[in-house]
């Protein structure tokens, strides 16, 4: 992604952010523990395009989660969130590295709540010098950068009365500055998932950007991030679909 690109989609971002509506903290009704997972990243057509590796640990109400996907041809994807989970989850810390040819860019990020600061190391492309931005920046309440499928999962459920609200909460996405970007969190309808051949009744969110209308003019094919959650006493992850990266392809996450 060149510079115009970069802003372009700086204003779709800027103009998210003073459309969007107000929202809040995610309560905790399902508290995370010690996970060790390895997903997998395909294409459309099914093909493996990387392994992951998620690694999530607990320190008293801290939970530090990292997600690692090496790519087949070498590039790398290695996102580390750190929360806590006392009665409302909420983003602490969280650093993102994306480089390789599987994207456009080189993006090394991360943000701190604690000190208020962020640092990117950025390279739009592979004849561009490296930029290096840093400053001070406020982590919204609600920002849940690298966490949507663990809010979805303890989102309340539906009632016999009909589907429930719409959710919504917020990312900080560096483009390469950072920017907080509402999404609406949209329970849509009810799938059926096969998993290890056994077919599973699934939930399908939505997770669509709130764009005002020359952000939407600007950029008109944002296509929504979709997550299939099996619902119940113990809620878990069956898949997502949507983009890695602004613009990518659509790739799939299959928990295994």
């Amino acid at each position: 992604m060149g510079w115009t690109r970069v802003a372009v989609l700086s204003l779709v971002f800027t103009i998210a952010h003073f459309g969007a509506a107000a929202a809040g903290p995610i309560t905790v009704r399902y508290a995370e523990g010690v996970t060790r997972a390895f997903p997998t990243l395909r294409s459309t057509d099914n093909e493996k395009l990387a392994q992951g590796d998620l690694t999530q640990v607990v320190r008293g109400d801290r939970v530090e989660s990292r997600l690692v996907f090496r790519f087949k041809d070498g590039s790398l994807y290695d996102e580390t969130v750190v929360f806590s989970q006392q009665d409302m989850f909420r983003l602490l810390s969280y650093h993102i590295v994306q480089r390789g040819p599987s994207f456009p860019e080189t993006l090394d990020a991360a943000m701190d709540r604690s000190t208020g600061r962020y640092a990117v190391h950025y390279r739009a492309d592979d004849d561009s010098p490296e930029e290096i931005i840093q400053g001070k920046f406020d982590i919204p309440d609600d920002a849940y950068n690298g966490m949507l499928s663990l809010v979805v999962k303890n989102l309340a459920p539906r009632t016999a009365e009909g589907p429930r609200t719409t959710d919504t909460v917020s990312i900080v996405a560096f483009t390469p500055m950072p920017r907080v970007v509402k999404l609406q969190l949209l329970p849509v309808a009810e799938d059926r998932v096969v998993v290890s051949d056994s077919p599973m009744q699934a939930v399908r969110w939505h997770i669509r950007p709130q764009l005002g209308l020359l952000a939407s003019l600007l950029v008109a094919d944002i296509p929504d991030v979709r997550l299939w959650i099996l619902p119940g006493e113990a809620p878990a992850f069956l898949r997502a679909e949507g983009p890695l990266y602004f613009m990518g392809p659509i790739w799939r996450i299959d928990p295994y």
